[in-house]
């Protein structure tokens, strides 16, 4: 069988005292255990380190540990020498043979306290007081530009079946992440629950058009208040505003209403783009409306354009 290096496991020196081998246990423990870690060997990792630590966190089997030798190298071929077994009693208390534990622990040691738990994950090293915390789970929702604006509570369901209702920050940006404090997955050994981490969706508005933090309305006009000059009444998320149109606007012609876009700190602005809308002529009198404005007007709308003749 191989010799294992239980202090190259753990990545502390031959003479380390026992507060800086339970540290760099508990790091290596936390970044390996199965519940919680993505690397593709973390179950064998784990095991390991929990291995080593079971061996030099007890003062009788470190010394036992160390009387091998420290001439040993990782990886080379060992057998315990004649008589060890004898000589020492290390079952008293522990499982003989229980999982988890490499050969080269058995020879020495025997078996000892190492359990998995039913559903596959695992409990660690008795004694070592490990608890591991819970996954942060995520989770997209999309809301509506007047949910986004004014702070609404929506719901959302979560992969492990909960629905909770959440509270969206007024002003909050599309495809920003909010984070909830233990609200994810839940720890294992009383750990802590991880996080819950929501990513938004503004969902696209019938008459809103949102740019960053900006709001955009295409408003519809008369003729006659184009021509003319009008004050008129304007929606906005946050309540309707009047807003006067000098006179001579064209379609297109863009007006900034300031701090009434999403809130924030600064705010975003409100943008309002002029849209003339032509009245349909229904009527005898309409359209003898329509003859008198030809008749009154030299007005020809594509004199500008530089078209051959």
């Amino acid at each position: 069988m191989e010799y294992v290096d239980y202090y190259k496991v753990l990545g502390v020196a031959r003479s380390a005292e026992q507060a800086v081998i339970k540290k760099a246990y508990k790091r290596l423990a936390r970044k390996y255990h199965p519940d919680v870690s993505n690397e593709s060997n973390a179950e064998a990792r784990f095991k390991e380190v929990g291995e080593a630590y079971e061996v030099l966190k007890d003062k009788e089997k470190r010394a036992a540990y160390d009387q091998l030798g420290a001439n040993w190298k990782q990886g080379q071929n060992f057998n315990a020498p004649p008589g060890w077994e004898s000589q020492r009693d290390f079952n008293a208390g522990g499982q003989a043979g229980a999982a988890g534990f490499s050969d080269f622990f058995e020879s020495i040691f025997g078996g000892s306290g190492f359990t998995q738990q039913p559903g596959g994950g695992f409990q660690g090293f008795q004694g070592n007081g490990f608890a591991g915390p819970g996954q942060d789970l995520e989770a997209a929702i999309g809301v509506t530009l007047y949910q986004a604006f004014n702070g609404e509570k929506v719901a959302v369901r979560i992969s492990d079946g909960r629905k909770l209702k959440v509270k969206i920050p007024a002003g909050v940006k599309d495809g920003q992440k909010i984070r909830l404090a233990a609200q994810g997955g839940a720890g294992s050994g009383g750990g802590k629950r991880g996080d819950l981490i929501i990513k938004i969706g503004i969902k696209a508005d019938q008459h809103f058009k949102l740019t960053n933090k900006d709001i955009e309305l295409t408003l519809p006009i008369a003729p006659w208040e184009a021509a003319l000059g009008a004050e008129v009444k304007v929606p906005t998320l946050s309540g309707t505003v009047q807003l006067k149109i000098p006179a001579g606007s064209t379609t297109g012609k863009r007006m900034r209403i300031k701090g009434r876009g999403m809130p924030g700190k600064p705010a975003g602005d409100f943008y309002v783009r002029l849209e003339i809308a032509t009245p349909p002529a229904n009527s005898d009198t309409e359209r003898a409306l329509y003859e008198q404005l030809r008749d009154g007007f030299k007005f020809d709308p594509r004199a500008k354009l530089d078209i051959p003749s």
